[in-house]
């Protein structure tokens, strides 16, 4: 019956923002795609949060290179895991606010699932405060499946 359950997931979403949790993810993702003989799409979300805060002359030019810069690299690490795991992989970068762009990316393409982790960069304090995960989750009309990062030894 699992199998029948995941044979449904055709276009999976993974987001991602190269944190240890995201990987899980993308690791979780890439495994139900394989199963389902399905597609990743690898979602990469440049924040555009940072900027609001940011005076024009603050060098907001070099932090958003660096930013679409950490994106590329991102999604390049994901494209690499689907094609060792023999999956098929579309990746794509957004702007904006990444709880309502993720969610509108997943909505107007018709995806049958998002993988995302529980915590992103921010960690604990993120989590306290609404994290991006927690948004997706609560207002995504698409299922969710939230991965959390594999306990290390001694934690």
């Amino acid at each position: 019956m699992a199998g029948a359950r995941s044979s449904t997931f055709k276009k999976i979403m993974v987001a991602t923002d190269g944190s240890e949790c995201s990987k899980e993810a993308v690791s979780a993702g890439i495994e139900l795609a394989r199963l389902s003989e399905g597609v990743v799409y690898a979602v990469y979300v440049v924040s555009t949060d940072y900027f609001s805060s940011m005076a024009v002359d603050a060098g907001w030019e070099s932090m958003y290179e660096f930013l679409k810069k950490e994106g590329k690299e991102t999604l390049e690490y994901v494209a690499a895991a689907c094609k060792e795991a023999g999956v098929p992989v579309e990746p794509v970068m957004l702007e904006g606010h990444p709880a309502p762009e993720l969610i509108d990316f997943a909505e107007d393409t018709a995806m049958d699932l998002v993988v995302m982790g529980t915590t992103g960069r921010t960690g604990l304090n993120r989590i306290l405060l609404g994290s991006v995960a927690g948004h997706v989750v609560r207002h995504c009309k698409v299922p969710v499946m939230v991965v959390r990062r594999k306990s290390q030894p001694g934690n």
